[in-house]
């Protein structure tokens, strides 16, 4: 980005990454499995700490992330691999765990706690958001080019929202084997965005000259 003015195609690409980023696809079928066994007033109980703690941490990072990685010395080229390296082990995870289930167990778990870590952090917010946030921060030049940006990230959370609410209300009857083939399928998808994220990391601190997109 780095500019002081935004077009359509820059606002289509900061739609796609923090959908990809904070959007519902990674954490939906952990959040069916974990609230399962729970009733209906626990469950929307989750859905409000999950969504609300991963909210509040995307607006912070997307307002203070520039000043963070400034006080903590990392430059956007690290941040990016450093999340590539994590998405990647996520990604690693969503297509070789079993599928009976046992990969979100919440025997003996508070939800709370599940709703604050995995459902909010990693799987909600997960690390394409964390690095797509703080580049927004450091690369907007202007306060029209933030105010855009802000309302896409509004606009992805309601979508989050209206997702996982309807899940809330029907997961009773989603088909869980359809829904364990999307996930398995969609970590292959998330693997490959994992290490384009290591790759546009490497272009920027210079390790690589430029990674065909």
């Amino acid at each position: 980005m780095d500019e002081t003015s935004i077009t359509a195609a820059g606002a289509i690409d900061t739609f796609l990454v923090l959908l990809i980023g904070i959007g519902p696809k990674i954490a939906l079928v952990p959040f069916v499995e974990i609230t399962a066994p729970l009733d209906p007033a626990t469950k929307r109980r989750v859905l409000r700490k999950m969504l609300t703690t991963a909210a509040a941490v995307a607006v912070l990072l997307m307002v203070l992330g520039e000043l963070l990685r400034g006080l903590l010395h990392f430059s956007i080229g690290s941040l990016s691999i450093a999340g590539g390296v994590i998405l990647l082990v996520l990604a690693v995870w969503m297509v070789l765990s079993p599928p009976d289930g046992s990969s979100h167990s919440t025997a003996g778990k508070d939800p709370m706690q599940l709703a604050l870590f995995p459902l909010a952090v990693p799987y909600l917010l997960n690390p394409v958001g964390i690095v797509g946030l703080m580049t927004i921060s450091a690369e907007a030049k202007s306060l029209s080019v933030f105010a855009v940006e802000f309302g896409i990230l509004v606009f992805v959370l309601l979508i989050d929202v209206a997702v996982f609410r309807w899940a809330n209300r029907v997961s009773e009857k989603l088909d869980e084997g359809r829904m364990l083939i999307t996930e398995k399928v969609f970590g292959f998808l998330i693997a490959a965005i994992a290490v384009q994220l290591v790759l546009d990391g490497m272009v920027q601190i210079g390790v690589l000259a430029s990674v065909p997109h």
